[in-house]
Formats: structure tokens, sequence, C-alpha cells
């Protein structure tokens, strides 16, 4: 007897459902959007760079191809440096015979510190008689003609002086050829291009084998982890806008309203467009990629109320990526493309495009009604 009840309700349900959903002329309703002005815009990564050559050369390495992902320091592109390696080698050569000139100098002057070499007449013997008698009669009689081989101590401070000198400029060529490994590391490491974060390829502009020159992109690398709407809002409109606020907006891939924050708002505006970039976060959980297109509805304190039409979602009828609706007219219908905007309520949404304050709709079509199709009629394929 339960089972027997049991099915009857289902039975009976079942026909008040066929009855609530059977097919039906409405109008479309019209109510008043006041203070929103619905913009168009681009879906963007949160951070985007473009990565390009700093040195001439030939790519010998391109780590994958666009939509790959790679973490934080991993290598994109890598320029062949067998040349600069080459100029390396030689470059420690020189820094190898520096330091060479640089430890002879020292040597020479501490020799000249605690042995002095003396390049005055009392250095050598000199007219053939002994040393003796140099420094007793020769010594005397440079002071007394006032050559400089009288006064040794001044001798003795220009060779010291000289074998500081010496030093002094072995230690520059030393510096130099430093400087100049340096310059070389450098060029080295810039011969790499390096993930600045964790990110995706968006476009490729090169490939292995190419030649390239400094200045010359290579790769576009997004964070699209996190994406954002970049808009162009006109001018009078960004006052009503704040860091932080949240606005409806929605995207191709989202029929349903989204809440998107307002991220960064550009202190310049565009002087030939009078308008000012701004750019909204979206939630993590959106669907979608760079380059998609998305409305945002931006509050205006000046925007009087104007006509919006509002249709139930039973009405829509999906023909591929673009929805549409049956339009009743003159005792027919057609099937006319539409463009949603966010939802109104729980059961309609808004058309953006496609329909006029005044024009009836078919409710609950059938699977399968197109145009010319009305209530009434045997449903499609039956």
């Amino acid at each position: 007897m339960r089972i027997l009840t049991l099915i009857t309700s289902l039975l009976l349900s079942a026909l008040m459902m066929q009855a609530t959903l059977a097919a039906e002329i409405v109008p479309v309703e019209v109510v008043q959007m006041q203070g929103r002005v619905v913009l168009g815009g681009t879906v963007i990564p949160y951070k985007e760079v473009t990565l390009a050559a700093q040195i001439p050369g030939r790519v010998e390495y391109l780590a994958g191809d666009v939509g790959d992902r790679f973490k934080s320091g991993d290598v994109l592109v890598a320029i062949d440096t067998k040349a600069l390696e080459a100029k390396r080698r030689a470059v420690l050569a020189k820094i190898a015979q520096a330091e060479a000139a640089l430890r002879n100098a020292y040597v020479q002057y501490n020799r000249e510190l605690f042995a002095p070499r003396s390049r005055s007449v009392t250095a050598t013997p000199g007219m053939g008689m002994p040393k003796m008698f140099d420094n007793i009669f020769t010594k005397n009689m440079a002071r007394f003609m006032g050559g400089s081989a009288g006064h040794p101590e001044i001798e003795r401070s220009a060779e010291v002086y000289r074998s500081f000198t010496s030093i002094n400029q072995a230690q520059a060529q030393l510096m130099q050829a430093r400087s100049a490994l340096e310059e070389v590391d450098a060029k080295i490491r810039d011969s790499r291009s390096i993930a600045p974060f964790d990110g995706v390829i968006l476009a490729k502009l090169i490939e292995v084998g190419d030649t390239v020159q400094p200045g010359q992109p290579l790769v576009k690398f997004g964070h699209v982890k996190y994406l954002r709407i970049k808009v162009d809002v006109p001018a009078r409109l960004v006052k009503y806008l704040r860091i932080g606020q949240f606005v409806p907006a929605y995207i191709d891939t989202v029929r349903t309203r989204v809440d998107a924050r307002v991220a960064q708002i550009y202190p310049l505006a565009d002087p030939t467009q009078h308008t000012v970039t701004v750019k909204f976060d979206l939630p993590t959980w959106v669907p979608g990629g760079p380059g998609m297109y998305a409305e945002v509805m931006v509050p205006d304190g000046e925007a009087k109320g104007k006509p919006t039409v509002v249709i139930p979602k039973s009405a829509i009828i999906r023909t591929g990526s673009l929805p549409g609706v049956l339009v009743v007219k003159d005792g027919t219908s057609e099937l006319r493309l539409i463009r949603l905007g966010s939802d109104y309520g729980r059961d309609k949404v808004i058309v953006l495009s496609g329909l006029q304050p005044g024009e009836q709709i078919i409710d609950h079509p059938p699977p399968g009604a197109s145009s010319g199709w009305m209530p009434g009629k045997p449903e499609p394929g039956s």
C-alpha cells in the first residue's frame, strides 16, 4: 500500500512539473537600473613581463612552448656563450700576469727599503781605485760639484718612490683585469633569461637557432594564477571608484555575476581618449585566461534611471557559444542571439543587447526549438 502511494505521489509530482514547465509566451520584463555603466575590458595576468635579449648571439636553448608552466628561477632562454667563455679565459690570463707584476713590484720595493740601490757614483767602485777611495774622494767631490751623487738620501728617496709607483701601477692593472672579468661574467649571466616568478609562457617570439640582438623580445611570461580585468574608464567615472571597492563583472566563461575588486587606478588619464586605466582583481575560482572579453558595471552617480530588459533564465536557448531566445512576432517566432549581463535575482538575468522593451519571448522552450516553433505545436523531433 505504501509503495502504491509513493508511486502515485511521484507521478503527480512529474505531472505538476511538466505543467509548470510548459512553454508559454511571456513579455520581457523591464526594470530600472540606476547608477551603473557597463564598460568592456580585457582579462590580463596578475603580472606580465617581456624578456628581451641582453647580448647578441644565437639562441641555443628554449625551455618550452606557449602555455608551459615554470617556477621562479627556471631558465627560459639561453644564448650561446662560446665567444664569451674564450674572452673570459683571456682575461684570466691578464689577471695572472697582473698579479705576477704586483708581486715583483713588492719585492723591488722591499729591497729598496732594506738594501738601498743607488745609481750615484758611490754605488760602485770608480776610477779603478778601491771603494774606500771612492767613498772618501768621489763622494766629497760630488758634493762640492753639486751633483745628485753628492746627496745619497735624495737618490734613495727617489728610488723608493719609483718602487712604490710600480706597486700602484701593478695594482691598477690588476684592478682593470678583474673589472674586465666581472664584465664578461655579467654578460654570461645575461645570456640566460630567468623566470622572475611562477607563471606560464604567454608568447614565444623566437626559436632555437635564431640570431638575436640586444633589446630583441624573446618571450612573454605571465603570472596567471591570479587574473585581472583591465578597463579604460571615462575620467568622469573614476571619482566613484576607490581601491578595495567591489563592483559587478562577468567574463565570457562565466554567465553569473562576479564581484571584482578595484586593485589599481592609474594616476594619469589618456590625453586622447580621456580615460583612466583601472585594474580589477578577479576571484581565484573564475575560469578563463588572459585576452578574454570582460565587462564591468562601474558606478555612475550622475546616471539617470533607464529601462533594462530582464528575462527568465528558463527562456534562454544555448546555440553554441552564444545564447539566444525565441522572440514572438506576427504570430510566429524567430531565434535571436542576445548578450547577457549579470544575474537579476535567483531565476532571471539582465540582457545587455538583443531585446527591446515591449517584445515577447517564449519561456521554457523545448529542446531543439528554433525559429517558427510556437507553443501548442508538437515538440521538435516528435
